[in-house]
């Protein structure tokens, strides 16, 4: 059986020390602020973002050079011979349709899986690779495997503000103002490709409570006599995410729960002071 690299992005949350620990390859998607460009984990530190995004900064989110990617890979397949490449979804950036494109001069040993996740959901999908590989699946065997599952995912997230969702277009101006005053806080899910609005409530009990119980729903009835593997994620401080990830537990007492900070690439378009709940299923 062929030895087969594992390759993501930064947007999965892994950092380049657990991608050493991991045995992976981590790509830092890159970032322009105020006009200059820098690299998440590299040149780019959570702590920094957030304070440029205090400041105001003009920040936008890009996708990894061409040429660095092709060149990883290349390097990869002179000690293994196969690469599963694990990007964030399609739906959310056009980094997974480039890698796809390259991947066709490799000539099928370069396996580029879009299956549909972002943040503590892509993490899974990276260890699950990891996994199947030491057991000795081959690349393709992982590809069907990982694309068969891209959609036995859920996750949730509660913004602290609206500032950046009418940024990006996604809520109005006015919308914006009037949510603001009256403590809205809009509930977002992603199952599947897409960023969508699941519900508004107000206040951040009510927007935790409607989390918690979206995602009992799901597991009492999308994931019913599965195993999932249960996740946090968050933007807030580091304290503010032990007490969420203590609420999850008490909701769902007897999971694991897999706590990270949400890739700076999500962060851009929703801002300091989320939170979110996960879950992906098991694969047996």
């Amino acid at each position: 059986m062929g030895t087969i690299a594992v390759v993501t992005d930064s947007n999965s949350g892994i950092t380049q020390n657990e991608a050493k620990e991991l045995g992976i390859q981590v790509i830092p998607m890159p970032f322009y602020i105020n006009g200059e460009l820098y690299y998440e984990d590299i040149t780019l530190s959570q702590e920094e973002f957030y304070e440029r995004l205090a400041e105001d900064a003009d920040i936008s989110t890009s996708q990894p050079a061409p040429a660095d990617v092709m060149e990883l890979w290349e390097e990869l397949l002179e000690s293994y011979d196969e690469v599963i490449h694990i990007p964030m979804s399609s739906g959310l950036s056009s980094s997974c349709e480039t890698a796809m494109a390259l991947a066709q001069e490799f000539d099928g040993k370069v396996h580029v899986i879009d299956n549909q996740r972002i943040s503590v959901t892509q993490r899974q999908s990276v260890l699950d690779a990891i996994e199947m590989a030491s057991r000795g699946l081959s690349a393709a065997q992982i590809e069907e495997t990982l694309m068969r599952e891209r959609l036995e995912a859920s996750i949730y997230i509660t913004v602290d503000t609206l500032k950046y969702l009418k940024k990006g277009g996604r809520v109005t101006p006015a919308a914006a103002a009037l949510g603001t005053v009256l403590n809205i806080k809009p509930v977002l899910q992603i199952q599947g490709e897409k960023l969508d609005s699941f519900a508004k409530v107000r206040g951040w009990k009510a927007a935790k409570k409607t989390m918690l119980e979206a995602m009992e729903k799901d597991m009492n009835g999308r994931f019913a006599g599965k195993k999932v593997h249960l996740e946090a994620a968050y933007t807030c401080s580091d304290e503010e995410a032990q007490a969420w990830k203590s609420e999850i537990e008490k909701k769902f007492p007897g999971y694991e729960i897999q706590l990270d900070r949400l890739s700076l690439s999500v962060a851009c378009h929703i801002g300091s002071g989320a939170m979110a709940v996960a879950c992906s299923r098991v694969i047996e």
